[in-house]
């Protein structure tokens, strides 16, 4: 598959909203600025909001800190109140706008391999290759993963699901427990690791925004599990998803705070079965007219973006990103009419 069709791939499933970008903001207050307020911050023209109006996009700048980093900011004006918006994602889901999720649902507390019955492997190639799975950018385990994989018994009937199963409850349990300090690298062979769990961490710092509006919401996400402050909900959430044509085993956490001004939304990703490492997204809804102002803010990390050609790849990589999206919000908004 061409660099542009996997990147196109990877990131069709993000759909997010942006809380995390701008500087000067007074550290106690509580809630959001107005939607004009927060365009003028994000340096977007009188102009734009024209095209906003008018049911355009607008895109505007998230800076990457990282080489594996892929990174957007899109607005987009939805005819729905921003409550309504919210609840949308919180009770349909990714699989309501993105044709590729088969499947998903939360996870409760009381985890159980039954859980994650909603991911499984056909037989077939995948299945073969993941019980035979060893270091590399293949599938996203870890050293002591792919040794649990080495004594599977693979003669006892779905072998692969089964074991894929176990690695998502105990990658679920290690998160719960110790948050992003619980996430397991990535061994790629030759000694080499992808860190999602340092990604996650630099995405988090980096939400400037977040930390000046909301201290406790931002430092409760950053140190997950701390208590979360009064007014914000919690969930943990799977994805069964297609990419590259192959089932992508994709574990989330999302925080939903309703304020005196709008709503907002975090999400990460915190476990990718394949192709990316990890994702981190916000959501701010603002009221607008007869409707709300969205602001989306993604910052995904890669090892597809890294090395030789990285400024190529990243160009090319905002940009089919930022395409996917928009086609997704296309779909939100007919389904919010």
């Amino acid at each position: 598959m061409s660099y542009q069709n996997n990147t196109a791939s990877i990131f069709c499933r993000q759909l997010v909203l942006v809380v995390g970008l701008i500087g000067v903001i007074p550290a106690h207050a509580a809630n959001l600025p107005d939607s004009q307020e927060l365009m003028q911050l994000l340096g977007i023209k009188q102009q734009e909001l024209a095209d906003l109006d008018q049911g355009k996009t607008v895109s505007f700048d998230v800076a990457e800190g990282d080489e594996k980093e892929l990174a957007a900011g899109i607005v987009i004006y939805l005819p729905a109140a921003p409550s309504k918006i919210i609840g949308f994602f919180k009770n349909k889901g990714a699989i309501a706008i993105d044709a590729d999720v088969t499947a998903q649902g939360t996870i409760p507390l009381q985890v159980t391999l039954d859980t994650f019955k909603g991911f499984s492997f056909k037989s077939g190639d995948e299945a073969t290759n993941f019980l035979q799975a060893a270091p590399g950018s293949q599938f996203n385990l870890s050293t002591q993963e792919f040794q649990t994989l080495k004594a599977t018994d693979s003669t006892q009937p779905d072998a692969a699901t089964q074991a894929y199963r176990k690695i998502l409850l105990q990658r679920w349990q290690t998160y719960r427990k110790n948050g992003l300090k619980g996430i397991a690298t990535y061994d790629r062979g030759n000694g080499t690791e992808a860190n999602p769990k340092g990604e996650l961490q630099t995405a988090t710092q980096d939400s400037k925004v977040l930390a000046r509006y909301f201290p406790e919401l931002y430092q409760a996400w950053l140190e997950h599990p701390a208590a979360m402050p009064t007014g914000a909900n919690e969930q943990y959430f799977w994805l069964n998803r297609k990419v590259e044509g192959r089932p992508t085993a994709i574990l989330g956490h999302r925080v939903m705070m309703t304020t005196a001004t709008g709503e907002v939304l975090l999400s990460r990703q915190f476990y990718v079965g394949h192709s990316y490492n990890s994702s981190q997204l916000s959501i701010a809804c603002l009221p607008h007219r007869d409707g709300s102002l969205v602001f989306f803010a993604i910052r995904s990390f890669t090892d597809q973006v890294a090395g030789f050609g990285s400024s190529l790849k990243h160009s090319i990589g905002r940009e089919q990103m930022v395409g996917a999206i928009v086609k997704q919000l296309t779909n939100l908004r007919k389904l919010l009419k």
